[in-house]
């Protein structure tokens, strides 16, 4: 049976993490078939964002499969560490550094662990009230080895981000609003509707200056900003020499919506 459920539509690719009864924890399996997924949304030039979210109503996802992670050290396999290079699913969302595609983490209920890392590296957090975030990994003898550490010390004050990983004391949604973690936090009701109005907003959204954007800004986050400005940029690259360059301000001046292709 499918660990993961994948659509798409009008633009927009749907990836729900498909394991609800054990709160869409992550197995081997899982993240093979989110391999193939991911490989899909990058290769597929019609797909202009795609939306991260977990099965049931319990949760976006408790993070790796701990019985299964038992039952492998049991068989001899060695504990897992800092990025999944050499395991099945690599290279995982986690890791998929160069991933143009936009992304946005629906969150309702548990975003734990591997799962709260998985959100941590979509583009956009998207939660309800009822989203509740967390790194557990010290309380497990364990180290947040899907970009954790290293993300959350990245988006939240260091301060802040050290008690929680050193703790796994958990997040509030508002909370994670209020530091700037997350996009939206809406009631339940308004979750689907409220990613419905972010991904209109990308599709609307020249699909090239979009990858342009999101690769000049995860490429020069950590870079002085005079280096940032001389910086080669691929995708930039190709916006600048695309027909949507021109198409933008051709639009304007028409007076009319702006038709992307993308080329």
């Amino acid at each position: 049976m499918s660990r993961v459920r994948y659509e798409k539509k009008d633009h927009v690719a749907h990836v729900t993490l498909d394991r609800p009864a054990v709160l869409n924890a992550m197995d081997l399996r899982m993240h093979e078939e989110l391999r193939a997924v991911w490989d899909d949304v990058e290769a597929d030039d019609d797909v202009r964002v795609a939306v991260l979210t977990g099965a049931g109503d319990r949760a976006f996802s408790v993070g790796q499969d701990l019985k299964e992670r038992a039952r492998l050290q049991a068989e001899g396999a060695a504990p897992t560490t800092f990025g999944s290079r050499g395991q099945p699913g690599w290279p995982r969302l986690t890791e998929r550094f160069t991933m143009s595609t936009p992304v946005i983490a629906r969150v309702h209920g548990y975003a734990l662990g591997g799962g709260f890392e998985l959100a941590l590296a979509c583009d956009l957090i998207v939660a309800s009230g009822e989203a509740v975030f967390g790194l557990p990994e010290a309380r497990l003898g364990l180290v947040p080895g899907a970009g954790g550490a290293f993300r959350l010390a990245r988006q939240l004050p260091l301060k802040l981000a050290m008690g929680h990983l050193l703790t796994g004391r958990r997040l509030t949604a508002e909370t994670a609003l209020r530091y700037g973690l997350v996009n939206d936090v809406v009631p339940y009701d308004r979750l689907d509707a409220c990613v419905a109005e972010w991904t209109a907003d990308l599709v609307r959204s020249a699909p090239l200056s979009v990858r342009a954007i999101k690769e000049s800004v995860l490429r020069s986050v950590d870079m002085p900003l005079e280096e940032a400005f001389s910086c080669d940029y691929t995708w930039e690259e190709r916006r600048r020499h695309s027909d949507d360059a021109i198409e933008g301000a051709r639009a304007f001046a028409e007076k009319r919506d702006p038709i992307w292709n993308g080329h």
